[in-house]
């Protein structure tokens, strides 16, 4: 790659200002909403993409699309960001929790089928860290029990698995364009499916529910609009729709794209040689088969807690120069929200109690777990941050 390269470069300037000057406009076909959702299908090799306000949004969208809620159970892994164990009870439905593998701390496909009922409608993966799931061995599940699978895959962007890109396998397909992701407008999301009902619902779902919209179509137009009789409504929709203003950003991201996950994967490699240079066995990286591509949103280490505390890893780290990381999330069921079951009128519809002990792995696996920065632009940033990496390892050997 580059020596370094632009978070934001000329591009997204040129793009937003072309977007005030066309005065915000969405309906025609130059709008960056379609421009947008076009590449982006494109890229993907889909039938559809749809723009929306953000990832969580997004997956409630399809959700709804599908016709989800009270009652019904979304299968969601134990080790992930709340965001779409959120959007599962907004549709009003219950999140069920899959234990995760031990080395790739992804979804477990034996946790999940351990975990079918008769009331379940649906499982969302998620591509943790960039690292993608195996889906096929999922959507083989999906199909014997008729599931619905969407892919989460806001920290994944260009990643693959059997040299299938994470997004295209599933139902749907979600990204993020939030500002710490691989391709970011600030804020902003996206559903890539090649099922133009399914496409169609969702628009619906994410567009206030406005009866002429479709799979290519995200704005009734002015003559629907301003006619007596337009009937606008037959899906109680959401206003979940992306701005113009994030979509022109997003499109100058999305023909950077390459550029822009190259810069991670190089911080990733450095950091891992630094690993492997230090000599140390006090931190093991998420395990990476063979045949997945990593677009590494983060690199992810486990820490050796028997050895070394997190709360005494991360001020040698920092005093060394390094900077600031984040560990894993704690366990969505193990928040407030699920302990006290702090559902508000959703609570009628839960019938499950979200006990310690529920996933095994995924709690052990937690608070060992270190996030470090991968979005270096300059090669030169990244190379200083592994030799303080490689310093920081063998200072706890000495």
């Amino acid at each position: 790659m580059k020596s370094s390269i632009q978070r934001v470069s000329e591009r997204e300037h040129a793009y937003v200002r072309e977007a005030l000057e066309n005065g915000f406009r969405v309906s025609s076909k130059t709008a960056f909403r379609t421009r947008l959702e076009e590449a982006f299908a494109h890229r993907f090799g889909t039938r559809f993409a749809l723009s929306i306000a953000n990832a969580t949004a997004a997956i409630h969208a399809a959700l709804e699309a599908a016709g989800l809620g009270a009652g019904d159970e979304v299968i969601v892994p134990a080790l992930t960001m709340s965001s779409p164990i959120l959007a599962v009870l907004h549709a009003n439905a219950t999140p069920v929790f899959a234990d995760v593998d031990r080395r790739t701390w992804l979804m477990d496909v034996k946790s999940i089928a351990a975990n079918i009922t008769p009331r379940t409608r649906a499982i969302i993966t998620v591509a943790l860290y960039g690292l993608p799931v195996e889906m096929r061995p999922i959507m083989d599940l999906a199909r014997k029990h008729h599931l619905l699978v969407i892919e989460d895959n806001a920290q994944a962007m260009l990643s693959s698995c059997d040299g299938a890109l994470a997004g295209t396998l599933g139902h749907c397909g979600i990204f993020s364009f939030q500002s710490s992701k691989h391709l970011t407008a600030g804020e902003g999301g996206m559903v890539i499916t090649n099922d133009e009902d399914y496409a169609v619902k969702i628009r619906k779902a994410a567009g206030l529910g406005f009866t002429t919209l479709g799979a290519r179509k995200s704005k009734a137009t002015k003559d629907e609009l301003q006619h007596p009789a337009f009937e606008r409504h037959d899906f109680p929709g959401w206003n979940y729709q992306m701005p113009e203003l994030c979509c022109a950003a997003a499109l100058a991201q999305l023909e950077r794209a390459d550029e822009l996950v190259a810069a991670r994967r190089e911080s990733a490699r450095l950091l891992l040689e630094a690993i492997k240079a230090s000599g140390s066995t006090l931190l093991t990286p998420q395990h990476v088969p063979g045949n997945w591509v990593n677009s590494y949103w983060t690199l992810a280490c486990e820490l050796d807690t028997a050895r070394v505390r997190w709360e005494d890893f991360r001020p040698r780290f920092l005093a060394e120069g390094g900077h600031k990381f984040y560990a894993a999330w704690q366990l969505p069921y193990l928040e407030p929200l699920f302990q006290n079951a702090l559902f508000g009128a959703r609570a009628r519809f839960i019938e499950r109690q979200y006990d310690q002990g529920l996933c095994p792995i995924a709690e052990g696996l937690q608070p060992r777990l270190l996030q470090f920065k991968t979005n270096y632009w300059r090669v030169l940033d990244a190379q200083t941050q592994a030799e303080i990496f490689r310093k920081t390892l063998q200072s706890f050997d000495e």
